[in-house]
């Protein structure tokens, strides 16, 4: 593997101008087929889950690939599926840089990014042009301009926009880096917000003639009665899956490290126990009534497992591809092969 010479080099770099010289080598490997020769083959391992056909249970978390650009690339590594975005309806510039932290000796990162973008109009258009045929699922979002009482406008305008480019789509309503968006988590206001998406979800099915599922992506950072309070309301709004987690405004486990003090959310590695009791709440609460799937501290195949052995049923990266390089997916669809789907309970949509 080539990653382990090429890492202390992009090490060196600010981490964002990383992620961007990062893009830029796998764009051109996957322009000219090669990234298949330089890394692990990926077994298959089919499995279905929200009425999709995953080919493996790995995939992209939302936030690399945040203007859908690089799906081909991305692809080409062996995820399952990609998630792409967050996407707002109008372009925003996020948070002012310096604002993405590498914590390398807890093999974390803190990012304040502010849901950076180009907007709807690019982001779907981007989408479009992608040759990939697999699994890809858009992340929406609100402006940070768009007060709370109007955030619904926000979401349902992207729904709108990505409907018909989507595998599924994913409502994120838990970024830190957006003053007051995790505050659509509580009770009165989500069940609002998930009223209105799944009544226009309805709509775009018909006009479309395709049902396109609906997740929520929720934070790592809930008390246990507001996770239990969150899978009935989904349960009963029939949401078709729930993503746990998003970065965490925790700094357990990295007390006193370069950048631990820095505002934003938390990944990696100190993760991972936060977000897989996240899971394993959930899956609890949920009783097979509907999917969880995993993201959060997922550094090795031994963690992805751990997610699925928790109660998700799909595993998602991120950070671990900074810190491990893209062998990483291999691994964990090899570790996670054949684990069993946690059995859902019938009922209708």
């Amino acid at each position: 593997m080539l990653y382990p010479l090429v890492r202390p080099f992009l090490f060196a770099l600010d981490p964002e101008t990383a992620h961007h010289v990062t893009f830029g080598g796998l764009d051109v490997a996957a322009r000219w087929h090669v990234a298949q020769l330089a890394l692990p083959r990926v077994p298959d391992d089919p499995v279905e889950v929200m009425g999709i056909a995953f080919p493996n249970r790995i995939g992209l978390a939302a936030g690399l690939d945040k203007n859908a650009e690089h799906i081909d690339a991305l692809a080409a590594l062996g995820f399952g599926h990609v998630e792409c975005g967050t996407v707002t309806p109008r372009p925003q510039p996020g948070n002012p840089k310096p604002r993405l932290f590498r914590i390398v000796a807890a093999r974390a990162l803190v990012n304040r990014m502010g849901f950076n973008n180009d907007g709807l109009d690019t982001f779907v258009a981007n989408r479009a042009r992608a040759r990939w045929t697999g699994v890809v699922g858009l992340n929406i979002g609100k402006n940070f301009d768009t007060p709370n009482e109007r955030a619904a406008d926000d979401y349902v305008a992207c729904l709108r926009g990505c409907y018909a480019l989507a595998s599924y789509v994913t409502v994120n309503v838990s970024s830190p880096n957006t003053r007051g968006l995790r505050d659509l988590q509580h009770e009165e206001a989500l069940g609002a917000l998930v009223a209105t998406l799944k009544a226009e979800q309805a709509a775009l099915a018909d006009r479309h003639g395709r049902y396109v599922p609906l997740a929520l992506k929720i934070a790592p950072d809930l008390a246990p009665a507001a996770i239990d309070g969150i899978a009935k309301l989904c349960t009963r709004r029939r949401v078709d899956a729930i993503v746990a987690t998003n970065t965490t405004l925790s700094r357990d486990g990295v007390e006193g490290l370069p950048h631990a003090d820095e505002a934003g959310g938390l990944s990696g590695a100190p993760l991972r126990d936060r977000a897989t009791n996240v899971v394993r709440r959930l899956a609890r609460a949920l009783d097979g009534a509907l999917p969880v799937i995993g993201a959060g501290g997922v550094m090795s195949g031994e963690d992805a497992r751990e997610k699925l052995d928790a109660g998700a049923s799909l595993v998602q990266l991120y950070t671990g591809l900074v810190y491990r390089g893209p062998g990483l997916v291999a691994e964990c669809v090899r570790a996670t092969r054949g684990h069993a789907t946690p059995r859902r309970r019938r009922s209708g949509r």
